[in-house]
């Protein structure tokens, strides 16, 4: 059973018998003496998404789920449902694409580096790799005489995810995205 002071991002716990991930901690420390230090956890459920957030005192306790961590691969999609294999056992694992909307715009046919989540078996989330590397398919035509700064345009890519990249960028190039963010990080 982890203290609140141990979970970090990605750690899966139960609370009011639903399964919920970690999302984000933000630790405050009061400046009165004496004060506990305050962990304020968003969580989402899985599966389902629900969000939920709560604060904790750096020793209460929460109630730890056995999770198991697999490397698998994306492979298709059939209706809504997303098949990923194991890249050890070569077993399948379905999910719903509700679960994993966050994930979807950065999933690609063939995609290594993906770990699953499973619970009893079954799988309840993925967790892609910090960055993806994504051809743009569509942008409008960069300016001859641009200038030195940092100016944007909106290129599409073939998963349809939409972000801003740098002017200078032609439809046909690779570029790294940050999956947390989903942001433009580099050329790839």
């Amino acid at each position: 059973m982890p203290k609140a002071s141990e979970i970090k991002r990605g750690h899966v716990v139960e609370i009011n018998g639903s399964l919920y991930i970690a999302n984000q901690v933000d630790v405050k420390s009061p400046s009165a003496r004496g004060a506990a230090t305050l962990y304020k956890i968003r969580f989402n459920q899985v599966p389902g998404g629900r969000k939920h957030e709560e604060t904790y005192v750096g020793d209460d306790i929460l109630k730890n789920v056995q999770l198991e961590r697999r490397k698998v691969s994306y492979l298709y999609k059939e209706d809504d449902l997303y098949t990923f294999m194991d890249q050890e056992d070569y077993s399948q694992y379905s999910i719903n694409g509700e679960t994993i909307e966050a994930q979807l715009p950065y999933l690609m046919d063939g995609m290594e580096g993906i770990v699953a989540l499973l619970v009893d078996g079954n799988l309840i989330t993925v967790e892609l790799p910090g960055t993806v590397v994504m051809e743009i398919m569509e942008t409008v035509p960069g300016m001859k005489a641009a200038s030195a700064t940092g100016r944007t345009k909106s290129a599409r890519f073939a998963t349809g995810l939409e972000l801003q990249v740098p002017e200078y960028l032609e439809s046909g190039e690779k570029v790294k995205i940050n999956t947390e963010t989903g942001k433009f990080l580099s050329r790839a």
